[in-house]
């Protein structure tokens, strides 16, 4: 039987004893010599630590734990080139995220580490969140709720000029159709929604059923909704501004749960305020936690979460499947599914 000297760097989402249940199910005949870190996220929120984002501040945690280790699986780890300088054992690395960006990945693969990530362990999560947030918007569902809070019962908002609307029948733009946006798409067309898709990956002549693939500014021009679901690259960051926004129909939804760099915030508070937008939905922030003085705290019609659209048992759940699987591929000689690097 294998001995695999192995860390796990869990935290209060994604446990190690979730982590450890995964690999010794899956992998029986496997010896795992475990040796385990436990980071405080969600408890305290990550930030970025040295050179890398949307990490636990734990450095010192791991390099202490980390020397003998050849396998080690983490989600919120700060794999640094300064930790990773201190694990010359360390040969696979698992970040169960569907992208590592809590690890230097060109200064783990100059060490010989290979590293993966866990694709799509939060797409169903992510894309029954985005809808919520899509039809609470729509509906101005907060607003309601408050009346309520406030001992009013306000049957006035039946009024034509002040009630929601509906998807049947609206056109849904979608920026991205990865994993999230795909789920996303499926849900819109069984409400009666026409839906576009805009993704530099698809074949605007091989569209998915039921889709039409067209350009950023068709989308923009033509959609009652348009969701963000694009990942955060330097060809995305800030790819819808005003000038997008103005394109949009007048009394537009907006719903993003993907990342907040890809909108300018201040731009969408203008058009709220201005009713260009009617109404918008948020996951996800240009500075998180969200600061006291934003403006979207005043903000007129908006719906918003805390980064919270991947936080569902399942999800975690899933991120320990996953981890597991590719730890069992590395340990075959195969490459894991989310191989990185």
């Amino acid at each position: 039987m294998r001995t695999v000297r192995t860390l796990l760097a869990g935290d209060h989402f994604v446990g190690n004893d979730l982590l450890a249940k995964s690999l010794t199910a899956l992998l029986p005949d496997v010896d795992f010599d475990f040796r385990e870190v436990t980071l405080p996220w969600p408890l305290t929120p990550y930030g970025r630590v040295a050179e890398v984002d949307e990490a636990s501040d734990a450095e010192d945690q791991l390099i202490a734990a980390l020397p003998g280790v050849e396998v080690a699986i983490t989600q919120m780890g700060p794999f640094t080139d300064r930790v990773l300088a201190a694990a010359p054992d360390l040969r696979f690395l698992v970040c169960c995220r569907g992208g590592p960006v809590n690890v230097n990945v060109p200064a783990a693969t100059k060490r010989g580490v290979i590293v993966a990530s866990t694709p799509g362990r939060n797409a169903g999560a992510a894309a029954e969140h985005a809808v919520t947030l899509m039809l609470g918007a729509l509906r101005n569902l907060p607003r309601l709720q408050k009346t309520l809070e406030q001992g009013e019962w306000r049957s006035d908002l039946y009024a034509y000029d002040d009630c929601g609307s509906e998807l049947d029948g609206a056109t849904v733009g979608l920026v991205g159709y990865g994993a999230i946006g795909r789920r996303v798409a499926r849900v819109m067309l069984a409400f009666g929604a026409h839906v576009l898709v805009v993704d530099p990956a698809i074949d605007p002549a091989s569209a998915p059923d039921g889709t039409e693939v067209v350009a950023l500014d068709d989308l923009l021009r033509r959609s009652d909704v348009v969701s963000l679901h694009a990942r955060l690259t330097d060809q995305t960051r800030g790819m819808i501004g005003a000038d997008q926004l103005a394109l949009m129909p007048r009394g537009g939804v907006l719903v993003n749960t993907a990342r907040g760099g890809l909108l300018d915030y201040d731009a969408t508070v203008d058009a709220l305020e201005s009713g260009q937008l009617g109404a918008a939905a948020f996951d996800v922030f240009p500075v998180e936690p969200l600061p006291a003085g934003s403006r979207l705290l005043t903000a007129p019609n908006v719906v918003m979460t805390p980064h919270l659209a991947g936080a569902t048992r399942q999800t975690a759940h899933r991120a320990g499947s996953i981890a597991a699987d590719a730890v069992a591929a590395y340990l075959a000689g195969r490459d894991p599914i989310g191989l990185v690097s």
